[in-house]
């Protein structure tokens, strides 16, 4: 029995070893580590692959959406409406500049929030909305882009599960105001260490992230705002560079497995298969399915399915058991249980199976088998 991981970087590395040993040593031969040349070179490939004007590398995502609520003036008294189904960051930068998260209900579909009532929670102390490409899946960005521009209001895109994806063609965090992306090593473009980057189109934007990044500093010792310290570091700029070349491949290889996923799985009735958005091109950082009995002797079957794979070798993952409205830091909003049913519904529910570039077929058999004999004998 061949145990099978969540994600295996190893395989990406193999590829890629010799260029990007060389590159790494040639940084730690120069002595330049923070900024420079190397950071200098990403940035610009990475604006050019994103199909925007500027792109400003950062820490992480969580800093990426941070400098982006900051260098858009919101904070203490507005509200920034977002998706309740995400990682912690998204909703945990919006309080950090002292503004309210206002969570919305999502499609139990795609995952991602839904926009018709998006604009149900616009008020007038409403100055953004972050969009989450949740797992991959772009948001109908035609449809929100629409709503923001109608209600004048910013658009920050959190890329960080989606570095790749389009929708409509256009490569996702060119279209908001703002786009956000993580580079935490199991992302689609992923570091060796944390990493992040902040792209947009407009130059005032950038150039405020940028004082903002570094202490709020435009000169050295001179400080006009309040900012951190948050860089992508010449190492990881180096190898994002060298991985940025193979990232339309590897999410090809996504695709391809989230095909054969659907293959595999399409005739088992008692779990729930992700769907594509008509429009969208999803890179797939996660295949996401849902068990769709939600409890047995008093336990979550998705739970017992997973206990089931694990002792079959089979290391699958839940994003996320607990959706941001129900996280106790947050019981101050006022959210009650049952307010939002769909992704709660989906908190029960939601199991990762393994998915990764250069996963085989033979392996995602394995899976399937496993998980139909899992549902079978649960």
């Amino acid at each position: 029995m061949k145990k099978i991981p969540p994600v295996d970087l190893t395989r990406q590395y193999k590829l890629i070893k010799a260029e990007t040993d060389s590159a790494v040593l040639e940084i730690l031969n120069s002595g330049r580590y923070i900024g420079g040349e190397a950071v200098a070179t990403f940035e610009e490939k990475f604006a050019n692959y994103i199909g925007v004007t500027e792109c400003v590398g950062c820490n992480s995502g969580t800093d990426a959406l941070f400098l982006a609520l900051k260098a858009l003036n919101i904070g203490a008294g507005d509200e920034v409406i977002t998706s309740p189904f995400t990682f912690f960051a998204t909703a945990e930068v919006i309080t950090r500049v002292g503004a309210k998260p206002v969570f919305v209900d999502i499609e139990l579909d795609t995952f991602n929030f839904d926009l018709t009532q998006v604009e149900q929670k616009i008020t007038p102390q409403t100055k953004a909305i972050i969009p989450v490409h949740i797992f991959g899946q772009p948001v109908n960005m035609t449809k929100l882009m629409a709503i923001a521009k109608a209600h004048n209001l910013y658009v920050i895109e959190d890329c960080a599960q989606a570095t790749g994806a389009a929708w409509n063609e256009r490569k996702v965090g060119s279209i908001g105001h703002v786009g956000c992306f993580s580079f935490f090593p199991t992302k689609n473009l992923g570091a060796c260490g944390d990493g992040g980057a902040v792209t947009t189109n407009d130059s005032a934007i950038a150039k405020q992230m940028r004082i903002l990044k570094e202490h709020g500093s435009p000169q050295r010792y001179r400080h006009d705002f309040i900012g951190l310290n948050t860089r992508i570091d010449a190492v990881q700029a180096v190898i994002l560079t060298i991985k940025l070349r193979y990232l339309d491949y590897w999410n090809q290889q996504r695709q391809q497995a989230a095909n054969y996923y659907q293959e595999l799985l399409h005739s088992v009735t008692s779990i729930k298969l992700p769907q594509a958005i008509a429009g969208g091109d999803s890179v797939w950082n996660q295949y996401t399915v849902c068990v769709t009995q939600e409890s047995l002797n008093k336990k979550l079957k998705r739970n017992l399915v997973q206990e089931y794979l694990k002792h079959q070798g089979i290391i699958s993952m839940i994003y996320y058991p607990i959706p941001l409205h129900l996280q106790p830091v947050y019981d101050d909003l006022g959210y009650q249980k049952g307010q939002l049913p769909i992704v709660e519904q989906a908190a029960q529910e939601v199991l990762s199976l393994p998915m990764f570039p250069g996963i085989s077929p033979e392996e995602q058999e394995q899976v399937a088998y496993a998980l139909k004999d899992a549902l079978s004998e649960i």
